[in-house]
């Protein structure tokens, strides 16, 4: 079995010692993604251009995502990011989780994780 990692670049990927996505066993596994911003829904937009990206790459895009967590400091800023995550995964809606917690920085306000399935 091959394995593939993708770098987004991003300071914490050197620093903790990750990438941004690994493709392995016919899927992409995308790591916790943050975004810039300052509401929530403008990282949440963040955070997913920067995901997309990186399914992009590996031959992947939102509609073959099959699972997602959400993280976020403050839950009741959830709700907030649904209509974007509703564009972002439109017909094709993956198995989802959201988990009220801690972030690496305070700054940050949501982070999203995804799993997709590999094409070709």
């Amino acid at each position: 079995m091959s394995i593939r990692r993708i770098s987004s670049g991003g300071i914490f990927e050197p620093k903790v010692g990750y990438c941004r996505a690994v493709v392995a066993g016919g899927f992409v596994h995308v790591a916790g993604t943050v975004g810039q911003g300052d509401s929530v829904t403008e990282q949440c937009a963040s955070a997913l251009a920067i995901i997309e990206k990186a399914l992009i790459e590996a031959g992947s895009g939102f509609a073959d995502v099959v699972r997602v967590t959400y993280y976020l400091p403050d839950r009741t800023e959830f709700e907030a990011c649904w209509p974007l995550l509703r564009a972002a995964f439109g017909e094709n809606p993956p198995a989802a989780t959201m988990i009220e917690a801690g972030l690496i920085d305070p700054q940050y306000r949501i982070e999203i994780e995804v799993t997709a399935l590999a094409r070709g």
